[in-house]
């Protein structure tokens, strides 16, 4: 059923509101509906914007504010000299469209790729760094109290946000050796303690709008904001998963380290800890490898059906690659490619008739489809090709990762197991973290996974380089 006639219900209470002229839900957001609507007003054509979720709102990493307190973070950091839209109207139970509200639309580009590589963004990316930031010191000056949201926002210190992450890993039952790895050495080296203030907690390339000429326009979804470490932010900005294509660029993809501290320091009269920062930047990719592993179970428990959630659910082994170059960098790799038979009495391969639908859906279909369905056409597509590269390379991945097992544990049984009681090793201190062989199973079996989710992941290329 659609939704526009209830969109539409909905905007006759902004004032000058004439008609509804079309809806487009837009392809991006991982855990929310954002939509663009043109409307007429005023007797004149206009664009929104309307960002909406079922229920109250909640992301779907099971943490934040919710979407009605998110209509209070724009309108607090407007007021603050950070740049975003005005928030025209928040939906009302009897809307009957859940949580979410009407801001203006503001022109600009969202995807970090081109943003990053993008050739009209070469003179912003000169200047990108420094101006996020300016941005960062603004957000992180706003009184929360003063603005009230104290009252709607959550607050943690470093430690309680690696063990909530930590334990939302666990609900999930998939034991993930990097990820129990990572947490301990998180544990073991907290920031210090330091004033805790607004911390927008998603600020990176892909959330903001920018303008070749202006650079940001926009800081958008606020969905995990709250209280805690401002140095955060800083170190999300710079996790390797925002680089988008650019790795050699730490902050987003598009400018150095540098500038970015040095923006942050002059806007806002504080030294920026470059330790926190280096602490963040690896709970940044922790954190988002267990935030895919959580949209991935959202598919496989039913509560969300997209096609996009188990393909999001692959990039874990992304983020744990990145955890693996920071932590234990060192040489692995590639595994063997199983040999398949090419007798011509055969019937088509499984992945013939895979390559066959993927070719399909990047080609005739995709081109004869159109915005959110195009999309998932060429999610589709990649999905296939992951299939394709886990048959191929599956097989030697898994007989490493079961011989590894049995020499680090010393003991047989299935892998699923031996994963599950390496994990628990890990996590209780059982085993030595500074073992190598312990160090290179996890380095090699992460390199595998990755090779088989997305071998173009600059991740890769970085550890796999080094054999």
């Amino acid at each position: 059923m659609t939704l526009t006639p209830k969109f539409e219900r909905a905007l006759e209470r902004l004032p000058g509101f004439e008609q509804l002229l079309a809806c487009d839900r837009l392809s991006a957001g991982a855990s929310r509906e954002t939509y663009r609507l043109t409307v007429r007003m005023n007797g004149s054509e206009r664009k929104l914007a309307l960002r909406r979720a079922e229920g109250e709102g909640v992301s779907a990493m099971g943490s934040g504010p919710g979407l009605n307190a998110e209509a209070k973070l724009f309108e607090a950091a407007r007021q603050a000299g950070v740049p975003g839209p005005e928030v025209l109207l928040v939906l009302q139970p009897e809307d009957q469209l859940g949580a979410g509200f009407v801001m203006e639309w503001i022109s600009g580009e969202t995807l970090g790729g081109k943003i990053a590589r993008g050739a009209e963004f070469a003179d912003a990316r000169k200047v990108l760094a420094k101006q996020c930031g300016e941005i960062l010191a603004k957000l992180h000056a706003i009184d929360v109290s003063a603005a009230g949201l104290d009252q709607v926002l959550d607050s943690f210190t470093p430690e309680h946000a690696v063990r909530k992450t930590h334990a939302a890993y666990l609900e999930l039952g998939s034991p993930q050796p990097m990820i129990d790895f990572t947490a301990r050495w998180l544990l073991a080296n907290l920031p210090k303690a330091r004033p805790l203030k607004l911390v927008h907690s998603d600020f990176r390339n892909g959330n903001l709008i920018v303008d070749p000429a202006q650079g940001v326009v926009a800081v958008l979804d606020w969905e995990l904001a709250h209280i805690g470490d401002p140095m955060r932010d800083l170190g999300w900005l710079v996790t390797r998963s925002w680089r988008f294509g650019a790795p050699d660029k730490p902050v987003g993809g598009f400018g150095e380290l540098d500038d970015l501290i040095a923006g942050y320091e002059s806007a806002s009269g504080e030294t920026a800890d470059r330790d926190a920062l280096r602490f963040w930047e690896v709970f940044g990719s922790f954190w988002w490898a267990v935030g895919t592993l959580s949209m991935g179970q959202s598919f496989r428990n039913g509560s969300d059906s997209s096609l996009e959630r188990p393909a999001i659910g692959r990039r874990s082994s992304e983020c744990q690659i990145d955890c693996v170059n920071i932590l234990i960098p060192g040489p692995a790799r590639k595994p063997a490619a199983a040999q398949q038979s090419l007798s011509a009495t055969d019937l088509p391969r499984s992945d013939e008739l895979l390559a066959g639908i993927r070719d399909f859906l990047r080609g005739e279909a995709g081109a004869a489809l159109e915005g959110r369905n195009q999309f998932l056409a060429r999610v589709s597509a990649n999905a296939i090709d992951i299939v394709l590269r886990e048959i191929a390379l599956g097989a030697d991945a898994r007989q490493f990762e079961k011989e590894s097992l049995q020499r680090l544990l010393g003991e047989h049984g299935p892998v699923q197991e031996q994963r599950e009681a390496l994990c628990r090793a890990i996590r209780f201190n059982e085993i030595d973290l500074a073992r190598d062989d312990l160090l290179a199973y996890l380095r090699q079996s992460v390199f595998n996974q990755v090779l088989i989710d997305q071998p173009s992941y600059a991740g890769a290329s970085e550890c796999g380089g080094r054999y």
